[in-house]
Protein backbone atom coordinates (compact mmCIF):
# COMPACT_ATOMS: atom_id res chain seq x y z
CA UNK A 1 0.00 0.00 0.00
CA UNK A 2 1.37 3.43 -0.97
CA UNK A 3 2.19 5.80 1.87
CA UNK A 4 -0.54 8.25 0.78
CA UNK A 5 -3.09 5.41 0.75
CA UNK A 6 -2.20 4.48 4.34
CA UNK A 7 -2.96 7.99 5.55
CA UNK A 8 -6.30 7.99 3.72
CA UNK A 9 -7.21 4.39 4.45
CA UNK A 10 -10.90 4.06 5.34
CA UNK A 11 -10.33 1.29 7.88
CA UNK A 12 -7.69 3.31 9.75
CA UNK A 13 -9.93 6.39 9.69
CA UNK A 14 -12.85 4.39 11.14
CA UNK A 15 -10.66 2.98 13.93
CA UNK A 16 -9.43 6.45 14.84
CA UNK A 17 -12.99 7.79 14.94
CA UNK A 18 -13.99 4.91 17.21
CA UNK A 19 -11.08 5.71 19.52
CA UNK A 20 -12.03 9.38 19.60
CA UNK A 21 -15.62 8.41 20.49
CA UNK A 22 -14.44 6.13 23.29
CA UNK A 23 -11.99 8.72 24.58
CA UNK A 24 -14.28 11.75 24.37
CA UNK A 25 -14.74 13.58 27.65
CA UNK A 26 -18.11 14.29 29.23
CA UNK A 27 -17.82 18.00 28.49
CA UNK A 28 -17.66 19.53 25.00
CA UNK A 29 -14.13 20.01 23.61
CA UNK A 30 -13.13 22.69 21.12
CA UNK A 31 -9.88 22.19 19.22
CA UNK A 32 -8.55 24.93 16.97
CA UNK A 33 -6.22 24.51 14.02
CA UNK A 34 -4.27 27.47 12.64
CA UNK A 35 -3.58 26.16 9.16
CA UNK A 36 -5.50 26.59 5.91
CA UNK A 37 -4.22 23.26 4.64
CA UNK A 38 -5.70 21.54 7.69
CA UNK A 39 -9.04 23.17 6.89
CA UNK A 40 -8.77 21.87 3.34
CA UNK A 41 -8.25 18.31 4.59
CA UNK A 42 -10.98 18.53 7.23
CA UNK A 43 -13.53 19.92 4.78
CA UNK A 44 -12.55 17.87 1.73
CA UNK A 45 -12.91 14.60 3.63
CA UNK A 46 -15.87 15.80 5.76
CA UNK A 47 -14.05 14.89 8.96
CA UNK A 48 -16.26 17.12 11.11
CA UNK A 49 -19.25 14.95 10.24
CA UNK A 50 -17.40 11.87 11.50
CA UNK A 51 -16.47 13.31 14.88
CA UNK A 52 -18.67 12.79 17.95
CA UNK A 53 -20.97 15.67 18.82
CA UNK A 54 -18.88 16.80 21.79
CA UNK A 55 -15.68 17.27 19.77
CA UNK A 56 -15.57 20.44 17.71
CA UNK A 57 -12.75 21.52 15.40
CA UNK A 58 -12.68 25.19 14.43
CA UNK A 59 -10.51 27.13 12.01
CA UNK A 60 -8.22 29.90 13.26
CA UNK A 61 -6.18 32.53 11.38
CA UNK A 62 -4.23 30.00 9.36
CA UNK A 63 -4.13 31.75 5.99
CA UNK A 64 -1.37 34.36 5.53
CA UNK A 65 -3.19 35.94 2.58
CA UNK A 66 -6.29 36.45 4.73
CA UNK A 67 -4.42 38.18 7.56
CA UNK A 68 -2.24 40.38 5.33
CA UNK A 69 -3.10 43.95 6.43
CA UNK A 70 -4.79 46.25 3.97
CA UNK A 71 -2.13 48.93 4.21
CA UNK A 72 0.48 46.52 2.81
CA UNK A 73 -1.71 45.88 -0.23
CA UNK A 74 -2.39 49.61 -0.58
CA UNK A 75 1.36 50.25 -0.51
CA UNK A 76 2.04 47.66 -3.21
CA UNK A 77 -0.67 49.19 -5.41
CA UNK A 78 0.75 52.68 -4.90
CA UNK A 79 4.25 51.54 -5.88
CA UNK A 80 2.87 49.86 -9.00
CA UNK A 81 0.72 52.79 -10.15
CA UNK A 82 2.67 55.86 -9.00
CA UNK A 83 6.25 54.62 -8.91
CA UNK A 84 5.76 52.35 -11.94
CA UNK A 85 7.45 49.50 -10.08
CA UNK A 86 6.99 45.88 -11.11
CA UNK A 87 5.25 44.07 -8.25
CA UNK A 88 6.06 40.36 -7.97
CA UNK A 89 3.86 38.35 -5.63
CA UNK A 90 2.21 34.99 -5.15
CA UNK A 91 -0.98 34.23 -7.07
CA UNK A 92 -3.31 34.18 -4.07
CA UNK A 93 -2.57 37.85 -3.34
CA UNK A 94 -3.86 39.13 -6.66
CA UNK A 95 -7.58 39.23 -5.80
CA UNK A 96 -7.39 40.20 -2.12
CA UNK A 97 -9.66 43.24 -1.68
CA UNK A 98 -8.34 46.47 -0.19
CA UNK A 99 -9.44 50.11 0.06
CA UNK A 100 -8.27 51.13 -3.47
CA UNK A 101 -9.21 47.74 -4.91
CA UNK A 102 -7.09 44.64 -5.44
CA UNK A 103 -3.82 44.09 -7.24
CA UNK A 104 -5.91 42.64 -10.06
CA UNK A 105 -7.82 45.93 -10.25
CA UNK A 106 -4.52 47.82 -10.36
CA UNK A 107 -3.42 45.63 -13.23
CA UNK A 108 -6.43 46.79 -15.26
CA UNK A 109 -5.18 50.37 -14.72
CA UNK A 110 -1.81 49.57 -16.21
CA UNK A 111 0.11 48.30 -13.18
CA UNK A 112 2.75 45.66 -13.88
CA UNK A 113 1.78 42.91 -11.42
CA UNK A 114 3.46 39.56 -11.91
CA UNK A 115 2.79 36.21 -10.27
CA UNK A 116 5.84 34.30 -9.05
CA UNK A 117 6.10 30.79 -7.66
CA UNK A 118 9.02 31.56 -5.37
CA UNK A 119 11.07 34.54 -4.17
CA UNK A 120 13.98 33.79 -6.48
CA UNK A 121 11.67 34.30 -9.49
CA UNK A 122 11.45 37.97 -8.44
CA UNK A 123 15.24 38.26 -8.55
CA UNK A 124 15.18 36.96 -12.11
CA UNK A 125 12.60 39.61 -13.06
CA UNK A 126 14.79 42.34 -11.52
CA UNK A 127 17.84 41.20 -13.50
CA UNK A 128 15.81 41.10 -16.70
CA UNK A 129 14.46 44.64 -16.11
CA UNK A 130 17.42 46.69 -14.79
CA UNK A 131 15.73 49.97 -15.73
CA UNK A 132 12.69 49.26 -13.50
CA UNK A 133 12.24 48.94 -9.75
CA UNK A 134 11.09 45.44 -8.88
CA UNK A 135 9.35 44.83 -5.54
CA UNK A 136 8.66 41.41 -4.08
CA UNK A 137 5.45 41.45 -2.04
CA UNK A 138 6.46 38.71 0.41
CA UNK A 139 3.51 37.20 2.27
CA UNK A 140 3.48 34.04 4.35
CA UNK A 141 4.27 32.36 7.63
CA UNK A 142 7.62 30.94 8.75
CA UNK A 143 7.76 28.47 5.87
CA UNK A 144 7.84 31.29 3.32
CA UNK A 145 9.98 33.59 5.46
CA UNK A 146 12.93 31.20 5.39
CA UNK A 147 12.95 31.26 1.57
CA UNK A 148 12.92 35.05 1.50
CA UNK A 149 15.69 35.10 4.13
CA UNK A 150 17.78 32.81 1.94
CA UNK A 151 17.24 35.17 -0.99
CA UNK A 152 18.36 38.22 1.00
CA UNK A 153 21.55 36.43 2.02
CA UNK A 154 22.64 36.19 -1.63
CA UNK A 155 25.67 38.29 -2.53
CA UNK A 156 24.47 39.24 -6.04
CA UNK A 157 21.18 40.97 -5.16
CA UNK A 158 20.19 43.46 -7.91
CA UNK A 159 20.20 47.14 -6.91
CA UNK A 160 16.73 47.63 -8.39
CA UNK A 161 15.19 45.02 -6.09
CA UNK A 162 13.34 45.51 -2.79
CA UNK A 163 10.81 43.70 -0.61
CA UNK A 164 7.52 44.48 1.13
CA UNK A 165 7.86 42.18 4.13
CA UNK A 166 4.42 40.98 5.25
CA UNK A 167 5.42 37.78 7.03
CA UNK A 168 3.59 36.66 10.16
CA UNK A 169 4.52 34.23 12.95
CA UNK A 170 2.12 31.54 14.16
CA UNK A 171 2.79 31.13 17.95
CA UNK A 172 2.02 34.77 18.92
CA UNK A 173 -1.34 34.56 17.15
CA UNK A 174 -2.17 31.41 19.11
CA UNK A 175 -1.38 33.15 22.39
CA UNK A 176 -3.52 36.11 21.32
CA UNK A 177 -6.48 33.80 20.66
CA UNK A 178 -6.36 32.46 24.20
CA UNK A 179 -7.26 35.94 25.43
CA UNK A 180 -10.24 36.42 23.12
CA UNK A 181 -13.44 36.75 25.12
CA UNK A 182 -15.62 33.65 25.13
CA UNK A 183 -13.69 31.68 22.50
CA UNK A 184 -12.84 28.92 25.02
CA UNK A 185 -10.24 26.86 23.14
CA UNK A 186 -9.26 23.50 24.66
CA UNK A 187 -6.37 22.53 22.38
CA UNK A 188 -4.39 23.40 19.26
CA UNK A 189 -3.42 21.59 16.09
CA UNK A 190 -0.34 23.34 14.72
CA UNK A 191 0.73 23.30 11.06
CA UNK A 192 3.08 20.45 10.23
CA UNK A 193 4.98 22.45 7.60
CA UNK A 194 5.69 25.31 10.02
CA UNK A 195 6.81 22.82 12.68
CA UNK A 196 9.06 21.18 10.07
CA UNK A 197 10.92 24.49 9.77
CA UNK A 198 10.70 25.87 13.30
CA UNK A 199 10.55 22.72 15.44
CA UNK A 200 8.45 22.35 18.59
CA UNK A 201 10.30 24.40 21.22
CA UNK A 202 8.35 27.62 20.64
CA UNK A 203 5.06 25.76 21.19
CA UNK A 204 5.90 24.31 24.62
CA UNK A 205 4.59 27.52 26.18
CA UNK A 206 1.00 26.43 25.51
CA UNK A 207 0.87 23.20 27.52
CA UNK A 208 3.20 24.52 30.21
CA UNK A 209 1.65 27.95 30.80
CA UNK A 210 -1.92 27.49 29.51
CA UNK A 211 -2.59 23.74 30.09
CA UNK A 212 -3.30 23.53 26.38
CA UNK A 213 -2.72 20.30 24.38
CA UNK A 214 -0.63 21.26 21.35
CA UNK A 215 -0.22 18.78 18.49
CA UNK A 216 1.91 19.03 15.36
CA UNK A 217 -0.18 17.31 12.69
CA UNK A 218 0.25 16.48 9.02
CA UNK A 219 -2.05 16.96 6.07
CA UNK A 220 -3.90 13.73 5.49
CA UNK A 221 -7.14 12.53 7.17
CA UNK A 222 -5.28 10.07 9.40
CA UNK A 223 -2.80 12.80 10.43
CA UNK A 224 -5.55 15.18 11.49
CA UNK A 225 -7.53 12.50 13.34
CA UNK A 226 -4.38 11.35 15.17
CA UNK A 227 -3.89 14.92 16.33
CA UNK A 228 -7.50 15.22 17.51
CA UNK A 229 -7.30 11.88 19.33
CA UNK A 230 -4.07 12.88 21.07
CA UNK A 231 -5.61 16.21 22.14
CA UNK A 232 -8.73 14.54 23.56
CA UNK A 233 -6.59 12.01 25.46
CA UNK A 234 -4.50 14.79 27.02
CA UNK A 235 -7.63 16.65 28.11
CA UNK A 236 -9.11 13.51 29.70
CA UNK A 237 -5.88 12.61 31.48
CA UNK A 238 -5.12 16.16 32.58
CA UNK A 239 -1.58 15.84 31.26
CA UNK A 240 -0.74 18.61 28.81
CA UNK A 241 2.20 18.56 26.42
CA UNK A 242 3.44 19.51 22.99
CA UNK A 243 3.19 16.31 21.00
CA UNK A 244 4.41 15.42 17.53
CA UNK A 245 2.03 13.18 15.56
CA UNK A 246 3.73 14.05 12.25
CA UNK A 247 7.02 12.31 12.90
CA UNK A 248 7.67 11.43 9.29
CA UNK A 249 8.33 15.15 8.61
CA UNK A 250 8.68 17.05 11.88
CA UNK A 251 11.74 16.83 14.11
CA UNK A 252 11.86 18.34 17.57
CA UNK A 253 14.47 20.99 16.68
CA UNK A 254 13.16 21.64 13.16
CA UNK A 255 15.37 22.89 10.35
CA UNK A 256 18.25 24.67 12.07
CA UNK A 257 19.64 26.12 8.84
CA UNK A 258 16.29 27.69 7.94
CA UNK A 259 15.88 29.07 11.46
CA UNK A 260 19.34 30.63 11.35
CA UNK A 261 18.56 32.28 8.01
CA UNK A 262 15.40 33.86 9.45
CA UNK A 263 17.25 35.01 12.57
CA UNK A 264 20.14 36.45 10.54
CA UNK A 265 17.96 38.43 8.13
CA UNK A 266 14.91 39.52 10.15
CA UNK A 267 14.02 41.22 13.42
CA UNK A 268 10.84 40.15 15.22
CA UNK A 269 8.41 43.07 15.60
CA UNK A 270 4.77 43.76 16.55
CA UNK A 271 2.55 43.34 13.52
CA UNK A 272 -1.02 43.90 12.39
CA UNK A 273 -3.22 41.00 11.34
CA UNK A 274 -6.08 41.89 9.06
CA UNK A 275 -9.34 42.19 10.96
CA UNK A 276 -7.67 41.12 14.21
CA UNK A 277 -5.34 43.93 15.22
CA UNK A 278 -1.83 44.34 16.53
CA UNK A 279 -0.20 41.23 17.98
CA UNK A 280 3.14 41.58 19.80
CA UNK A 281 6.18 39.84 18.30
CA UNK A 282 4.12 38.38 15.47
CA UNK A 283 5.83 39.90 12.42
CA UNK A 284 9.21 40.27 10.75
CA UNK A 285 11.13 43.20 9.32
CA UNK A 286 14.50 43.30 7.61
CA UNK A 287 17.43 44.02 9.89
CA UNK A 288 19.17 47.39 9.69
CA UNK A 289 22.00 46.03 7.56
CA UNK A 290 19.50 44.94 4.92
CA UNK A 291 17.33 48.06 4.93
CA UNK A 292 18.41 48.99 1.40
CA UNK A 293 16.22 46.06 0.29
CA UNK A 294 13.25 47.20 2.40
CA UNK A 295 10.64 48.78 0.11
CA UNK A 296 9.31 50.92 2.95
CA UNK A 297 12.77 52.40 3.54
CA UNK A 298 13.37 52.81 -0.19
CA UNK A 299 10.05 54.42 -1.09
CA UNK A 300 8.15 55.09 2.11
CA UNK A 301 5.36 56.92 0.32
CA UNK A 302 1.84 56.17 1.45
CA UNK A 303 2.80 53.51 3.97
CA UNK A 304 2.38 53.93 7.72
CA UNK A 305 5.43 53.31 9.94
CA UNK A 306 6.11 49.62 10.47
CA UNK A 307 4.18 48.16 13.39
CA UNK A 308 1.84 51.18 13.42
CA UNK A 309 -1.90 51.02 12.86
CA UNK A 310 -3.17 51.01 9.30
CA UNK A 311 -6.45 52.73 10.07
CA UNK A 312 -8.84 54.03 12.69
CA UNK A 313 -9.99 51.28 15.02
CA UNK A 314 -13.63 50.48 15.58
CA UNK A 315 -15.24 47.62 17.47
CA UNK A 316 -17.37 45.33 15.29
CA UNK A 317 -17.60 42.93 18.20
CA UNK A 318 -16.34 42.98 21.81
CA UNK A 319 -13.34 41.17 20.39
CA UNK A 320 -11.42 41.44 18.14
CA UNK A 321 -10.72 44.92 16.78
CA UNK A 322 -11.23 45.31 13.03
CA UNK A 323 -9.76 48.16 10.99
CA UNK A 324 -11.80 50.29 8.60
CA UNK A 325 -9.45 49.81 5.69
CA UNK A 326 -9.19 46.06 6.28
CA UNK A 327 -12.71 44.66 6.54
CA UNK A 328 -15.49 45.73 4.18
CA UNK A 329 -18.83 46.73 5.76
CA UNK A 330 -20.93 43.65 6.47
CA UNK A 331 -18.00 41.25 6.06
CA UNK A 332 -17.52 38.72 8.87
CA UNK A 333 -13.99 37.59 8.04
CA UNK A 334 -12.60 39.03 11.27
CA UNK A 335 -14.92 36.71 13.24
CA UNK A 336 -14.35 33.71 10.98
CA UNK A 337 -10.57 34.02 11.29
CA UNK A 338 -10.70 33.63 15.07
CA UNK A 339 -13.25 30.84 15.08
CA UNK A 340 -16.11 32.91 16.50
CA UNK A 341 -18.43 32.00 13.64
CA UNK A 342 -18.46 29.68 10.64
CA UNK A 343 -18.53 30.89 7.03
CA UNK A 344 -22.14 29.77 6.64
CA UNK A 345 -23.08 32.15 9.47
CA UNK A 346 -22.06 35.12 7.33
CA UNK A 347 -25.02 36.42 5.27
CA UNK A 348 -22.65 37.33 2.42
CA UNK A 349 -21.23 33.82 2.07
CA UNK A 350 -22.02 32.35 -1.34
CA UNK A 351 -24.12 35.38 -2.27
CA UNK A 352 -22.31 38.72 -2.37
CA UNK A 353 -19.04 36.95 -1.62
CA UNK A 354 -17.92 34.18 -4.01
CA UNK A 355 -14.47 33.10 -5.29
CA UNK A 356 -15.02 34.84 -8.64
CA UNK A 357 -15.73 38.14 -6.86
CA UNK A 358 -14.48 37.89 -3.27
CA UNK A 359 -15.85 40.53 -0.92
CA UNK A 360 -13.76 39.42 2.05
CA UNK A 361 -10.16 38.13 2.28
CA UNK A 362 -11.18 34.66 3.50
CA UNK A 363 -12.81 33.92 0.11
CA UNK A 364 -9.66 34.56 -1.94
CA UNK A 365 -6.91 32.07 -1.16
CA UNK A 366 -7.26 28.31 -1.64
CA UNK A 367 -6.44 28.15 2.10
CA UNK A 368 -8.98 30.80 3.13
CA UNK A 369 -11.67 29.31 5.35
CA UNK A 370 -14.56 30.75 3.33
CA UNK A 371 -13.04 29.63 0.05
CA UNK A 372 -12.57 26.10 1.43
CA UNK A 373 -16.13 25.92 2.74
CA UNK A 374 -17.48 27.23 -0.58
CA UNK A 375 -15.53 24.61 -2.51
CA UNK A 376 -16.65 21.70 -0.35
CA UNK A 377 -20.07 23.00 0.74
CA UNK A 378 -21.91 20.14 -0.98
CA UNK A 379 -20.01 17.66 1.22
CA UNK A 380 -20.81 19.38 4.51
CA UNK A 381 -23.86 18.76 6.64
CA UNK A 382 -25.72 21.89 7.74
CA UNK A 383 -25.08 21.12 11.43
CA UNK A 384 -21.33 21.63 10.95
Amino acid sequence: MATESIYRDKTIVEKLIQQIRKTSSKRPVKIMHVCGTHENVISRFALRDLLPKGVEVVAGPGCPVCVCPGHDIDFAIELALKQKAIIATFGDMIKVPSSPGSLADARTKGADIRVVYGPFDAIKIAKENPEKEVVLFAVGFETTACGVASLVQQADMPKNFSIIVSHRLIPPSMEFLLGVGDLCIDGFLIPGHVATVMGLEQYRLFPEAYRMPTLAAGFEPVDVLMGILAAVKQINEGVYKCENVYQRAVHDKGNIKAQMAIKEVFDVVPAYWRGIGKIPRSGLKLKERYKSYDAICRFGVGHPPQAEAGGKAIAHHPSPIAYLNDINPGCSCHLIMIGKIKPIDCPLFGNTCVPEAPYGPCMVSMDGTCRVWYKYRSQMSEKR
